[in-house]
């Protein structure tokens, strides 16, 4: 998707001299661009729009487009070559933009890095608008333990786009129907049917299912049903878990892959380790999987996922999107203990003091596994809505 730039020029430049070197140097970044010059009547229209700072003396230009730059609704970003006095002007720009408590950013450096960071940012602007409109449903409430996770409808829309919607859990149920199922796998596919019917019926892209309580009402689990519906695209969570589900969301739209809801079992503060276990893990995740009961009631189907060792991040962000956890770490390998929910991944966080946090100031109990070291752009992504002293992954 072609980038748009708009630029700032002073009258005083030549303009010919300025334009073969805005072509010298669009060209050096090699990115697909619309070129829209100094009319700004579009601006903030596509997935990433830039104001490339041709010169300086461009100050007060920018100032008079102020009203309609701030109509767009996203991060200024100022492009400069560094030539022509533009960075000086940029500065002067990005200093005003704080001071009107308007996010922005300078785009300056070397070509590797500026074309690195612009796709860092369409990255982040494609998450975002992918969010806009998003429906998620709460199918139950939470689970009666879960006694901070929860979430503010309101600022959750206001802020990310995303619609809550509370559904019933009898509507799982009554799909299932009045027959009683079996305990087995043939049971827990029927499971997997109605939450999709209940995603059709919806049109919701996830859900967070107080999932326990089917164990009495259907003497099964919905952990296959979860595992398969992650590995499908969809965002499937346990336990009525809001934020959970909501930072599951975040990590699917940003980099189009599942998370691994899990509880923190075991935590050493000193070295980092964190033991992370639950009954189910999307089966896209895993290198393996096998098939077990769930760990509490020792009836239904439960997962014992293993997957491959290396690089990871563990995310948390608040139901009312006010704090988040972002820690990076190495998955060592997963287990199979006995006393415990059926994947277990054992993860050695990069600083000790991460884990101490989850001691400290956790944000619930569950926190959201992804591969690849991520925090940066997590973080990223909802900062302008985290609070500076209680951002959690610095």
């Amino acid at each position: 998707m072609k980038i748009s730039i708009y630029t700032l020029t002073s009258q005083l430049h030549d303009e010919q001299a300025v334009t073969a070197g805005t072509r010298q140097f669009l060209t050096s970044l090699g990115i697909d661009y619309d070129l829209r010059g100094a009319d700004f009547s579009d601006y903030g229209q596509s997935i990433l729009s830039l104001i490339y700072v041709r010169t300086g003396g461009t100050e007060g230009i920018f100032r008079r487009l102020m009203p309609q730059i701030r109509t767009a609704d996203q991060p200024v970003l100022l492009l400069t070559s560094g030539t022509s006095n533009s960075l000086a002007a940029s500065m002067e720009i990005l200093s005003f933009l704080r001071q009107h408590e308007m996010g922005g950013e300078i785009l300056h450096g070397q070509p590797s890095y500026i074309v690195r960071r612009i796709g860092e940012l369409q990255q982040l602007a494609q998450a975002r608008r992918l969010l806009r409109g998003c429906r998620l449903g709460v199918i139950g409430r939470p689970s009666d333990w879960l006694i901070s996770s929860d979430a503010d409808y309101d600022e959750v829309k206001r802020r990310l786009g995303i619609e809550l919607v509370d559904i019933a859990l009898e509507e799982v149920t009554r799909a299932i129907g009045a027959t009683p199922i079996d305990g087995g796998r043939e049971g827990a596919m029927r499971i997997y049917e109605a939450l999709k019917g209940v995603v059709d019926e919806y049109q919701l892209q996830g859900f967070t299912l107080r999932c326990f309580d089917l164990l009495a009402s259907l003497r099964n689990t919905g952990c296959l049903a979860l595992a398969r519906l992650n590995s499908e695209g969809l965002v499937a969570g346990c336990e009525g878990d809001v934020p959970a589900m909501l930072s599951m969301m975040v990590v699917r739209s940003l980099f189009g892959i599942s998370g691994f809801q899990a509880n923190p079992a075991r935590i050493d503060s000193e070295t980092g380790e964190i033991l992370l276990a639950h009954c189910t893990i999307p089966l896209d995740m895993v290198e393996r999987y096998e098939l077990d009961t769930h760990f509490e009631s020792g009836i239904g189907v439960g997962i014992r996922g293993y997957m491959p060792s290396g690089p990871v991040t563990l995310f948390k962000v608040s139901g009312d999107l006010s704090r988040l956890f972002a820690a990076e770490g190495q998955l060592l390998r997963c287990e199979a203990r006995p006393n415990l929910c059926r994947t277990q991944a054992i993860v050695q966080l990069d600083n000790p003091a991460d884990a101490r946090l989850l001691l400290t100031r956790p944000i619930g109990n569950h926190h959201i596994l992804l591969p690849g070291r991520q925090s940066r752009l997590l973080s990223e992504m909802i900062e302008k809505y985290v609070d500076s002293e209680c951002h959690e992954g610095d």
